[in-house]
C-alpha cells in the first residue's frame, strides 16, 4: 500500500510539478486567413459532409423501410415473408 501511495504521488508530482502554460498553435492562433487554416477550415467542412452523407443514408434507409410497411401493410408481413414461422422458438424441436 505504501509503495502505490508513493507512485501516485510521484505521478501527481511530474504531471502537476513542471507544467507549462498552454500555447496555441500557429494554425489557430495566429492570421486565420493564411493557407494552413484555410486547409484545416476545408478538412472540417469536408469531414462535415462524409457525416452528413453517412446520416442522410441512414435516414432514407428508415424511410424505406416505413415505405415498405405502408405499403405491404403491417398485417400481411407474415404473409409476404416466405419462412418466417419457421423460425418461431415453438418449431425448434
Amino acid at each position: 500500500m505504501r509503495r502505490f501511495a508513493f507512485l501516485v504521488g510521484l505521478l501527481a508530482l511530474v504531471s502537476f510539478g513542471g507544467t507549462f502554460p498552454a500555447q496555441a498553435c500557429a494554425t489557430c492562433f495566429g492570421a486565420s486567413d493564411s493557407p494552413m487554416a484555410q486547409g484545416m477550415n476545408l478538412g472540417i467542412l469536408s469531414l462535415l459532409g462524409v457525416i452528413g452523407f453517412v446520416l442522410m443514408g441512414v435516414v432514407a434507409f428508415f424511410g424505406y423501410l416505413a415505405w415498405r410497411v405502408s405499403r405491404y401493410g403491417a398485417s400481411n408481413l407474415d404473409d409476404e415473408i416466405p419462412g418466417l414461422g419457421e423460425s418461431t422458438p415453438a418449431n425448434w424441436q
